[in-house]
């Protein structure tokens, strides 16, 4: 066995196909940003009013996943954060927080206190009120005279779990505030996000919007092939491989983050294959593995609400075998669940959005049934493999007993 293992650790060094795998990672920010120029200046026109201490639009930016929106941002923070130390006389704080992080997004206490300790203080992780936490943030940030950008990644993701209302209490800040002041910019891949919260909520925003378009398959191929050559040691890519990417991320809405990470995985796949070059065939190993990849990964960092549907979905489909399975069916072995794990009920309709929410994600497909007079009934079937069904089922299994 440890001859085995010496010859697996010792070919790394002989089928070395990257020269630096992290320019490939999502959490890379070039020095340029290809194909996003123009929303790059339209981010600057609208944010340059904070370099003289002037409170600007709070901004909203929409777009698919993988069309650079967060790199985008980050592009313009880091430019505006040089400046405002050569220049400004005021203090000028620009924070990012993904709002889909699990220890994030389950309720506006945790978002307040994912804020306040990006800002240097601290509150304990439940136990006081949620007012409280507020006028914890309101006396750290308001002590001089400051600007505060917050960033709020996935903000649609943290509106549909808890309510648009911390939308509206983080906007009615500014007016409690003496010194400092608060811009928001939020970043949605719903582009109809900001349609489906209340008009009281969207008025007291005023936000200005940009939507990032998708990349097409000759972006892409540009995108790819300016990173491929400072990741792969030189003649690493077999030809048509970055094409074959490029194909398979325009498919996915122009998914540039997923076109990087199939040409990663694609590497790392060609190393494990002892193999010279990255062939066609690690492209289609690397795109299986991500789909089985990306399905269990929204099963993992899903709350336990969501978690407590699937579950349910999962139980009564190994329980009913070939007989189909309804919405109701569904509801019913979840509201069982949820008493079981001392979790509270989501009311039928916030968990037939749930249902809907998963088959758009491809883990189930959802059928209208009509019955005639009796009306019509959403038929229920999963869409995963079983060897994915077995890791999601572990997966949520220990969520439910230890989270």
């Amino acid at each position: 066995m440890t001859i085995e293992l010496d010859e697996i650790f010792n070919s790394v060094d002989k089928y070395n196909i990257f020269k630096n795998k992290f320019i490939l990672q999502s959490s890379y920010q070039p020095d340029q940003i290809p194909h996003r120029e123009e929303q790059i200046r339209q981010i600057a026109s609208i944010l340059a009013p904070i370099l003289k201490g002037d409170k600007c639009s709070n901004l909203f930016l929409y777009g698919k996943t993988g069309t650079g929106k967060t790199l985008s941002i980050q592009y313009v923070r880091d430019e505006l954060l040089k400046r405002a130390r050569k220049e400004g006389d005021f203090k000028l704080r620009i924070e990012y927080l993904n709002c889909k992080l699990k220890k994030v997004s389950d309720t506006e206490y945790r978002i307040l206190a994912g804020l306040i300790k990006k800002l240097g203080g601290e509150v304990p992780a439940t136990g006081l009120p949620t007012e409280s936490v507020y006028n914890k943030f309101i006396e750290l940030i308001d002590g001089e005279k400051q600007l505060i950008v917050l960033i709020l990644d996935e903000i649609d993701q943290t509106v549909k779990k808890i309510s648009d209302t911390f939308l509206y209490n983080l906007t009615r800040l500014n007016s409690e505030l003496s010194k400092a002041q608060i811009v928001i910019v939020g970043i949605s891949n719903d582009l109809t996000f900001l349609d489906e919260i209340d008009p009281r909520v969207r008025s007291s925003l005023s936000e200005e919007e940009i939507v990032f378009p998708p990349y097409n398959a000759l972006q892409l191929q540009e995108i790819l092939k300016k990173r491929a050559e400072t990741a792969f040691n030189e003649g690493i890519i077999q030809e048509g491989v970055v094409a074959k990417c490029a194909a398979f991320a325009a498919r996915e809405h122009g998914d540039a983050r997923r076109a990087l990470d199939l040409l990663r995985i694609a590497g790392e796949l060609a190393e494990r294959d002892k193999s010279k070059k990255i062939l066609l065939k690690h492209i289609d190993e690397a795109n299986n593995k991500i789909e089985r990849d990306k399905i269990l990964d929204v099963i993992k960092t899903e709350p336990k609400q969501f978690q407590l549907v699937l579950y349910s979905i999962i139980n009564l489909n190994e329980k009913q075998k070939k007989e189909p399975v309804f919405t109701g069916d569904v509801y019913n072995y979840y509201q069982d669940l949820c008493q079981k794990y001392k979790v509270d009920t989501l009311t039928q309709r916030r968990v037939s959005d749930i249902i809907q929410e998963f088959d758009m994600l491809g883990i189930i497909n959802v059928k209208i049934i009509s019955k005639g007079r009796g009306g019509r009934m959403r038929e229920i079937k999963l869409a995963i493999s079983n060897d994915i069904l077995r890791k999601a089922k572990e997966i949520i299994e220990e969520s439910l007993n230890y989270g």
